[in-house]
């Protein structure tokens, strides 16, 4: 995705003259009309310009007289593949990407026809017990259960490769010698996986500790291995560095209605009634990126979990950002995630 679409976006009420300005000066051959919030109102790119300038509007007409009003847009979790695909049948060299109608990027030709290679580490939590999915985990870890055809964390680390990342670290705990036997080196994927062994169990922040400190200063990004997702992970990488983030955590919507009326008032007046309200909280999906400043701030064997952790760097005024996902995402903690695990799995294409 283009690193640098929020200077093509523009007001509707700024003049074809300026727009021509930006479309000059920026490389990408669009222009993004939206509102004060964002939101996407329409596009114009030169030959909407050179239309309009063939019908005698005016260079000190406002851009909104001129801009196409149904442009072909995508999601934030469009796969880069779909992505190509879409652009190479409708003959257009960019795709403005939208969540909840507010642009959040641009996608390009060019940047969808590169094979991106990212070296950033990719931290994978793997060493819980999954007690929750007894008698499975009696003689197995959660991450090496078998969703489809293989294991979870082979799925995820597929997942990442699929984005370009080449180099792993594992967090064991629980019979680690069947994922070192599973995956090796990462030679077999082209890929490169390195260990790291809890002896006690260090909480997901805790485990940032026992990283190699040598590390090249590059944001990690972390996930809980019995996670199935289709997040776009270079995506979340690129929010992360377009605003220098000390730490971003993925979080997702979560609804929760209450079963009765709510009644609130004053004293022994009631004021108002809501019958069976619907809260709206965002919650941690357990993906994160993270400065190297912040994984080297954990000592060795320090025990603490991710939230704890981010909270203290928050206390100290760091910058702590959300970044809201709105693809399939599903925590593999409970027997019945585990069977819808198995039909996703399919149905969304994952177990390629």
């Amino acid at each position: 995705m283009s690193h640098n679409w929020k200077n093509i976006l523009v007001s509707p009420d700024i003049h074809v003259q300026e727009v021509l300005q930006v479309l000059n000066k920026e490389a990408m051959q669009l222009v993004l009309v939206v509102d004060e919030n964002d939101k996407l109102l329409g596009t114009v790119t030169d030959g909407d310009v050179r239309r309009a300038l063939i019908n005698n509007i005016a260079l000190s007409a406002p851009v909104r007289d001129i801009m196409f009003t149904t442009p072909t847009t995508a999601t934030a979790s469009t796969t880069k593949k779909s992505l190509l695909a879409l652009m190479q049948n409708k003959g257009i060299n960019s795709i403005p990407i939208l969540s909840a109608g507010k642009v959040v990027g641009v996608e390009t030709l060019h940047h969808a026809m590169m094979k991106n290679r990212h070296e950033n580490p990719v931290f994978i939590m793997a060493g819980g017990f999954g007690t929750r999915l007894r008698p499975l985990t009696d003689n197995c870890p959660k991450p090496m259960l078998h969703i489809g055809d293989k294991p979870i964390l082979e799925t995820v680390i597929l997942s990442f490769i699929n984005s370009g990342f080449i180099n792993f670290y594992i967090s064991t705990h629980f019979m680690p010698e069947q994922i070192q036997a599973h995956f090796g080196d990462g030679s077999k994927w082209g890929i490169n996986i390195h260990y790291v062994h809890e002896d006690s169990p260090l909480g997901t922040g805790g485990a940032l500790g026992l990283l190699p400190k040598n590390m090249p200063n590059l944001p990690i990004i972390m996930m809980n291995g019995d996670v199935l997702t289709k997040v776009n992970f270079e995506r979340l990488l690129e929010f992360h560095n377009y605003n220098a983030a000390h730490a971003t955590m993925c979080v997702r919507e979560y609804d929760y209605q209450i079963p009765y009326g709510v009644i609130n008032g004053e004293g022994n007046k009631i004021i108002s009634m809501v019958e069976k309200p619907t809260q709206r909280f965002f919650v941690n999906a357990g993906i994160y990126v993270v400065s190297q400043a912040l994984a080297r701030s954990v000592p060795v064997n320090h025990i603490i979990d991710m939230p704890t952790l981010l909270e203290q760097h928050i206390a100290k005024q760091k910058d702590v950002l959300m970044f809201p996902i709105h693809e399939y995402w599903l925590d593999i903690g409970r027997m019945d995630d585990f069977n819808r695990a198995q039909a996703d799995i399919y149905s969304l294409g994952m177990n390629e």
